[in-house]
């Protein structure tokens, strides 16, 4: 996919529901907005159908790993709250991928279930701490493969690893990267991280974005100006 087909996601990264409501409401035109778990930990089912009523989709990114029987006890849980889009470690094996994708075929609109492969805060130094073997770049292929074989419809990976998932997984298969930032934006607690231009041209068909939205004092005037970027940048 190039950066005009890419869609931009919005990370409403607070605990506070009153802001998240106003945020989806100014970023509704965003492909989604994405709650987390320290969202979810602080307001639960009522929160995320808060946010999910000011308009836009949401994008239940609790990154679910456990043993099978307890993952699909959780995404049939969240099947009330109908999410676009719901992660899960793919770190977590094949059982565990594959039953998490049939709890979420029960929903009346399944969610696209996504792979997190290896988080953007971790480097090359971290990653061998924890004893993955090979490059970070190597880990992250391996789970997107995994995911893909247990029919998953998509992985979460850091924007520098998305051309070579695409070139591993082909078309069609949803390669979301956060770690996006604007040239003029701090990297801050992220370590792999790109432009959204370059993140799309790598082949990313969602960009996660925060704080460069969320920070803004005027969060919808500073998503259509990333969006202008990303139109811009195939003209």
């Amino acid at each position: 996919m190039n950066a005009s087909g890419a869609g931009i996601v919005v990370a409403v990264d607070t605990p506070d529901v009153g802001r998240a409501e106003v945020l989806a409401k100014s970023c509704r035109a965003a492909a989604a907005v994405k709650l987390g778990l320290e969202f979810f930990t602080a307001q639960g089912p009522a929160g995320v159908r808060r946010v999910r009523e000011a308009g836009a989709p949401v994008f239940l990114d609790l990154k679910l790993h456990d043993i099978p029987n307890t993952v699909v006890g959780s995404v049939r849980a969240l099947r009330p709250l109908a999410p676009a889009m719901l992660t899960v470690h793919a770190s977590g094996g094949r059982a565990m991928l594959e039953a998490a994708q049939a709890a979420a075929q029960t929903y009346e609109e399944p969610p696209a279930l996504l792979g997190v492969t290896t988080l953007t805060s971790l480097d090359a130094d971290d990653t061998a701490a924890i004893g993955v073997r090979g490059s970070t770049s190597d880990q992250v292929v391996r789970l997107a493969r995994l995911a893909q074989a247990s029919g998953l419809a998509g992985i979460v990976c850091a924007p520098t690893e998305a051309a070579r998932v695409r070139r591993e997984t082909g078309p069609g298969f949803l390669i979301v990267t956060p770690g996006i930032r604007p040239a003029s934006s701090a990297a801050q607690d992220q370590k792999r991280v790109a432009t959204p231009t370059d993140a799309a041209a790598a082949g990313a068909d969602l960009l996660v974005i925060g704080r460069p939205v969320t920070g803004s004092e005027d969060p919808a005037k500073a998503l259509e100006a990333i969006a202008a970027e990303l139109r811009g940048s195939v003209r």
